[in-house]
């Protein structure tokens, strides 16, 4: 708390922002005072997964023009805790994906709150739509005759 104010935290890759990507904001948003949103860098993301579509400049730029952040800044590192300690965070929001991961801010008085995403939309299932779609167009067109051929 800092200033008699709780402040909350969340962050994420948001790569190819989506609606379940609003709705944890938001959700963070109600759980406190002043929100600071955390943008993962292109770096920190390749450290344990494939390379966002969108990168880190735009990635940021989308989460500054959405009205629920107080604060966006860049997210360098997993592990938050000298980021609770730096900036007095009192509650922490992620998604559920990262189930147990958090846990341990709780021995720092964090309160730690894994956000359901729900099922179906996910930034990996629309990447994979249009994969799928890709293909199937591309299959469509490879199976067309050619009349310059005979």
């Amino acid at each position: 708390m800092y200033n008699n104010r709780v402040v909350v935290y969340t962050s994420g890759t948001f790569d190819m922002f989506h609606s379940n990507h609003l709705k944890m904001i938001q959700y963070a948003r109600g759980l406190g005072d002043t929100l600071i949103v955390g943008v993962s860098t292109d770096e920190l993301v390749c450290s344990y997964k494939r390379p966002p579509i969108i990168p880190f400049e735009e990635r940021q730029a989308i989460i500054k023009a959405l009205k629920y952040p107080d604060i966006v800044i860049p997210q360098h590192s997993l592990d938050h805790t000298e980021l609770v300690k730096k900036l007095n965070i009192d509650v922490f929001v992620v998604g559920d994906d990262w189930q147990g991961k958090y846990d341990y801010l709780r021995d720092l008085g964090v309160t730690v709150f894994y956000f359901p995403y729900g099922a179906g939309l996910s930034t990996t299932s629309i990447k994979k739509e249009i994969i799928d779609k890709y293909e199937e167009l591309k299959n469509q067109i490879d199976h067309q005759p050619n009349p310059d051929v005979k």
